[in-house]
C-alpha cells in the first residue's frame, strides 16, 4: 500500500478539481481514503445500521462528486466534507428505514463518543441533525466540532488541525455544544 499523500499534495490536486480536471477529486479522495474509512468505522460501530465501512465512504464521495461543484480548498477542508456527507449518508438512510418501518429502524450516535464510561448521551440519527442544524444557526463553529467529532470520528486535536484553531478552543466548544444538545434532548425537543 503506498503512503499517503502530503496535505500540499492533495491541496494541489483540489485546486485541479476546481479547475474542472474531473479525475483530480478522484486521486485526492483516494488519498485520504483510509482516514475516510477509519472515521467511517469509528462512526458505524456506534450504530447497527446495515451501511458497512466502504459503503458509507464511497456514498460520502458520490455526494462530494455529484451536483454541485467541489469547494474544498485543502486537505482538511476535503475531510470536513466528507464528515458532512457520512452524515447526509446516514440521515438520508435513517430517513428512509424511518418511512419502511413507521418510526422504527433509526440509528443511534453518541454524543459522548471517546470519552470512557461516563454518561452516554445516545440519540437517532434524525434528531441529532435536528440539533445540529439549530445550533450551527446559533454557533457555526461549534456546530462543525460536533459534526467531526461524531460523524467523522476525529478526535480533538486532530479537529483543532483541521480548523486551525487551539485544542483548548475546541475542547471548550465541544463541552458547551454537548451541554447544549444534553439539554435540548432533556427538554423533550
Amino acid at each position: 500500500m503506498s503512503s499517503p499523500l502530503p496535505p500540499p499534495e492533495v491541496t494541489a490536486l483540489l485546486q485541479r478539481a476546481r479547475a474542472g480536471d474531473g479525475q483530480a477529486l478522484g486521486d485526492a479522495y483516494a488519498a485520504v481514503y483510509e482516514e475516510l474509512k477509519r472515521a467511517a468505522r469509528l462512526q458505524l460501530r456506534r450504530g447497527r445500521g446495515p451501511l458497512e465501512t466502504t459503503a458509507l465512504v464511497h456514498e460520502a464521495y458520490l455526494k462530494l462528486a455529484g451536483g454541485s461543484p467541489l469547494a474544498a480548498s485543502d486537505r482538511n477542508h476535503l475531510l470536513a466534507l466528507s464528515a458532512r456527507a457520512m452524515r447526509q449518508v446516514l440521515v438520508d438512510d435513517a430517513r428512509m428505514r424511518k418511512a419502511d418501518k413507521r418510526g422504527g429502524g433509526q440509528e443511534a450516535l453518541t454524543l459522548t463518543a471517546q470519552l470512557g464510561a461516563e454518561e452516554r448521551a445516545v440519540v437517532e440519527v434524525l434528531q441529532l441533525d435536528e440539533l445540529l442544524e439549530a445550533l450551527r444557526r446559533a454557533d457555526p463553529r461549534a456546530a462543525q466540532i460536533v459534526e467531526l467529532r461524531c460523524f467523522g470520528g476525529y478526535e480533538e486535536t486532530e479537529i483543532a488541525q483541521m480548523l486551525e484553531i487551539s485544542y483548548r478552543t475546541v475542547r471548550r466548544d465541544w463541552r458547551k455544544a454537548r451541554a447544549l444538545l444534553l439539554a435540548e434532548m432533556a427538554g423533550g425537543r
